[in-house]
């Protein structure tokens, strides 16, 4: 193989990540916990369920961070929506809700986890990544 500066080195994978979120605070947040996070980059991010689903389709990320409160269709219909037009696509659920309330609903709707918005972290996120 040449030696060429130019080619990308693909054996080191970084996982592109779509942040839907309407809160800009909570964005900015889940922005730095992929920036600490080893291997994760942010592709886009959206503030309306409805443009989630666009940029998932468009930019088609490896993970999608998706909030369940959000204007328009909720998380849970837009996590619907993304998981039956890009199956391949991860979706894991945030939200200030408990566990108790949403995890379930979150699971059924197709999202591979559900992490309350208070335990998000870079640690958090590896693990739920690498058990996909």
């Amino acid at each position: 193989m040449p030696d060429d500066e130019n080619v990308p080195d693909t054996t080191l994978d970084t996982v592109r990540v779509l942040i839907v979120d309407d809160q800009e605070p909570f964005l900015s947040a889940a922005r730095l916990v992929v920036q600490l996070a080893g291997g994760f980059e942010v592709v886009g991010e959206a503030m309306t369920g409805e443009d989630g689903v666009a940029k998932a389709g468009e930019l088609q990320p490896d993970l999608v961070l998706m909030d369940v409160n959000l204007p328009g269709i909720d998380g849970l219909e837009a996590t619907r929506r993304i998981k039956s037009n890009s199956p391949g696509i991860v979706v894991v659920v945030l939200s200030t809700y408990e566990p108790d309330e949403y995890e379930s609903r979150a699971l059924d709707a197709g999202a591979k986890a559900f992490i309350s918005k208070s335990d998000f972290d870079p640690d958090r996120l590896e693990n739920v990544w690498s058990s996909s």
